[in-house]
């Protein structure tokens, strides 16, 4: 079990920002604590000297960007704690540096230093804010505790140690996301409440805002345009200032399902999906040599601690529990694909509706001195192609049993409502569908993993009904 925390440090009153990295490494470096240096790893810098390289980073950064400000965050501190006697100093430091490579992706240097001078063993992970070629900076993402306890949960369930079963939500302000040095603005605010709400999947606009109210927010909808307010905040701000896919219409339209919303916040990637196992013994059996072995075992280690983690999030969910789910999750998907297919069947005839009324429309007058001719040969032959169409358009009429012309506005009105339910249909249809794989494939490994085979249930469950 490891607990985390990530904290970004700033230079501080007093001090300048050589003396204030060199202040924090010579601390988690000390060879008291890091038994006389042998617990200290580093990647992409010298330990010895990492000081002076993150110095040098931060003038480079400058050199090339040109972008400073007063207070800036010099390095980022990230702390893991880990359960007494349940882990070596030598692993806490190895899971030290695994956490940090895929915090930083490898884009950035940091020290590892693990510390045993008290009754637990932890690591002090020092990142410097600037990247490896100097361009950009590490930014204290959104949701970054939640992002880094899954990773760190991830690798301790991958070296076998255990993990928080209830970890308690963080308190404070919203300045807490992001450092309690730097506060967010009420815009920044805003959209991030708007995000959290959406996620409620919200049934209609009015609900949307029923449930802003429920989240803090005050809503005024006296004037033409929606205007919101944070609490704190002294004035409303107007709901499309916040430009993208935060303007009423924009909300409007994501509530409907007509527009999707990628996060560009900045921070992790997303977390992949759980996969199912590799049949390693048939695999190698295929021709597969030591080396595909040895990645398969740890692929399947993965995805094994991947299926724990989704059953835990999800509320510590039983087996039979995920066997509902999953039916549940079927079910809907199939649903979805019949409707589906049926909106697009009634696509495809209002289309073809639509074309019979134009060209009855663009023949009739056409026809109509065909019948003033007396249905004249030599007149047919001059406008035969017309003639044909408009005939054409008249039995379709007939075999819908239609008494009279229909209006081609009407159609195209029906038309595109039946495209606004096939598109939102086919957003949850998607959505369903991705959920549904993971579902079955969580399923899939727990049954590996509990030794279930559901065949063998099923013949024990005829055998008794016979």
């Amino acid at each position: 079990m490891a607990t985390t925390r990530l904290m970004p440090l700033h230079i501080g009153k007093g001090r300048t920002v050589s003396t204030a990295i060199a202040n924090v490494i010579d601390y988690v470096e000390n060879p008291q604590k890091t038994d006389n240096g042998k617990l200290i790893t580093g990647y992409a810098c010298d330990t010895r000297t990492a000081d002076a390289e993150f110095l040098l980073s931060k003038r480079q950064y400058f050199q090339l960007t040109g972008r400073r400000r007063g207070d800036d965050v010099i390095a980022y501190h990230l702390r893991q704690a880990f359960k007494p006697g349940e882990v070596t100093p030598e692993q806490a430091n190895k899971i030290g540096r695994e956490l940090a490579m895929k915090l930083t992706k490898g884009n950035n240097a940091f020290v590892v230093c693990t510390h045993i001078d008290k009754h637990h063993v932890h690591n002090h992970i020092i990142i410097n804010s600037v990247n490896l070629d100097c361009t950009r900076k590490f930014r204290n993402f959104w949701n970054s505790s939640f992002a880094i306890r899954r990773i760190n949960d991830k690798l301790c369930l991958e070296h076998g140690l255990s993990i928080v079963e209830n970890p308690n939500p963080s308190k404070g302000h919203y300045g807490t996301w992001l450092g309690d040095e730097q506060k967010i603005s009420y815009q920044e605010q805003l959209r991030r409440i708007i995000d959290t709400v959406m996620e409620e999947k919200p049934s209609d606009f009015s609900d949307f805002l029923e449930k802003l109210k429920s989240n803090g927010v005050t809503v005024n909808t006296e004037r033409n345009n929606l205007r919101l307010k944070v609490p704190g905040q002294t004035k409303f701000t107007r709901c499309n200032t916040l430009k993208g896919d935060y303007t009423e219409q924009a909300i409007r339209q994501r509530i409907e399902g007509k527009r999707v919303v990628t996060s560009k916040r900045g921070g992790c990637k997303p977390q992949p999906k759980v996969g199912l196992l590799i049949d390693i013994d048939a695999v190698i059996r295929s021709g597969k040599g030591a080396g595909y072995e040895r990645w398969a075992k740890v692929f399947n280690l993965k995805q094994l601690s991947q299926a724990v983690l989704y059953l835990k999030e999800h509320g510590d969910m039983s087996y039979e529990e995920l066997k509902e789910r999953t039916a549940a999750m079927v079910t809907r998907f199939n649903e979805l694909s019949a409707e589906i297919k049926d909106l697009e069947s009634q696509m495809t005839a209002n289309a073809e509706l639509q074309k019979q009324i134009v060209n009855y429309a663009k023949t009739r007058a056409v026809y109509a001195e065909y019948r003033k001719a007396g249905y004249s040969k030599k007149y047919k032959e001059a406008h035969e192609a017309e003639i044909l169409i408009h005939q054409a358009a008249k039995k379709y009429f007939d075999s819908l049993g239609a008494n009279k012309p229909l209006s081609v506005k009407a159609q195209r009105e029906e038309y595109s409502k039946l495209l606004a339910r096939k598109r939102k249909a086919y957003a949850e249809y998607k959505a369903v569908r991705e959920e549904m794989k993971e579902l079955y494939n969580v399923k899939s490994n727990v049954e590996h993993l509990l030794n279930i085979d559901e065949r063998e249930i099923e013949r024990d469950r005829e055998k008794e009904q016979r």
